[in-house]
């Protein structure tokens, strides 16, 4: 082998180093970097932003997030953002509009000023319960807010735990949709739970709740619910021997509390043990809180994907920070995210 052969070969195996490992300086087209890693936030869930720069070992980005004098939302961003890989980091929790509004806004600043790529990180998306049309002249609500996001700049999103998976399908942008499974199992293992088993509080949900009682070892069973008018549920049938059982009810979300309430109340009536709930997105509108409080249930395990504003009695919050840095890191590096998921 020659000599130019010979540094052809160095300079070719240095490039495809710089590709896997995200070092180097070459610059090269092809084997380019996507530029700094920033992360900015709006206020829907600040503490959450803040422990995931922590992981990551950066600083949070600077932007102003206010309103005008008549409500409507103001944003810049205070830092230069020219050629930066850039992650927007704002749940779409109540209040709804307002915190869509601020992750549209903020996407859109980004994209003006010539950040190189821009990924909205969205750790509750919402408006997803309107995923198809049951009845005529509804719109699709979860399909629109995707448009939104994708019109307004981003090119990759990142949430977890969606609604309905098939949400995916409603972006023309890559989705990375992290599953709080994985969250939720280790903090139930934590406590050495007797004779458990894990429950789905309707027919929709029995696959998440397989993928926790496979991680568990644990049975699975399921409810026969009904829905007789929108945030109202009807338990029609446990299915699965509960006797001496604690058991688990492991769902996407908790909003109003009738569902995991109702559902938790069928079960110990046919004898279980105990009756924890878990969920990702600690929705808790209306009278929840005080509706989990007078229910059978022992105890509310939930992640900080929406920001609880004060510690609750029974409800305990397992952070998702961890998880978020690392898939963001594997994004930022081009690396697999599905690797977190086994």
């Amino acid at each position: 082998m020659g000599k130019r052969t010979q540094a052809a070969a160095k300079r070719y195996h240095a490039l495809v180093t710089e590709a896997i490992t995200g070092r180097g300086t070459s610059g090269l087209m092809g084997f380019e970097r996507e530029g700094e890693l920033k992360i900015f936030t709006g206020n829907a869930n600040r503490p959450l932003a803040e422990k995931i720069v922590s992981n990551l070992g950066i600083m949070l980005g600077q932007a102003d997030v206010g309103r005008f004098s008549n409500g409507e939302i103001r944003v810049r961003l205070l830092e230069n953002v020219r050629g930066a890989d850039v992650y927007i980091i704002q749940p779409t929790s109540g209040p709804v509009n307002d915190n869509l509004m601020e992750l549209l806004l903020l996407i859109d600043a980004a994209r003006r000023a010539s950040a190189r790529r821009v990924t909205a990180v969205v750790p509750f998306y919402g408006y997803a319960r309107q995923d198809r049309k049951e009845q005529g002249r509804e719109p699709i609500s979860a399909k629109l807010v995707a448009n939104l996001i994708t019109v307004a700049g981003a090119r990759r999103v990142l949430t977890m735990d969606l609604h309905a998976p098939q949400i995916q399908g409603f972006f023309d942008i890559p989705v990375d949709n992290l599953q709080g499974s994985r969250i939720l199992s280790e903090a139930i293992s934590a406590k050495k739970l007797d004779n458990l088993m894990i429950f789905s509080p309707d027919a929709g949900g029995v696959y998440r709740a397989r993928k926790m009682a496979k991680d568990l070892g644990a049975p699975l069973g399921f409810i026969d619910k009904r829905r007789p008018a929108p945030n109202v549920s009807e338990v029609v049938n446990v299915i699965g021997k509960v006797r001496d059982k604690t058991v688990v009810i492991v769902d996407d979300m908790i909003d109003t509390g009738g569902t995991i309430v109702k559902a938790a109340a069928a079960i110990m009536d046919l004898g279980a043990q105990a009756v924890y709930a878990a969920c990702t997105h600690p929705v808790f509108s209306g009278d929840s809180l005080e509706l989990l409080h007078e229910s059978v249930i022992k105890e509310v395990l939930v992640t900080d994907t929406i920001l609880l504003h004060q510690p609750m009695e029974r409800i305990q919050v397992n952070s998702v920070a961890g998880l978020m840095a690392e898939a963001i890191m594997r994004v930022h590096e081009d690396l697999s995210v599905s690797k977190l998921f086994e």
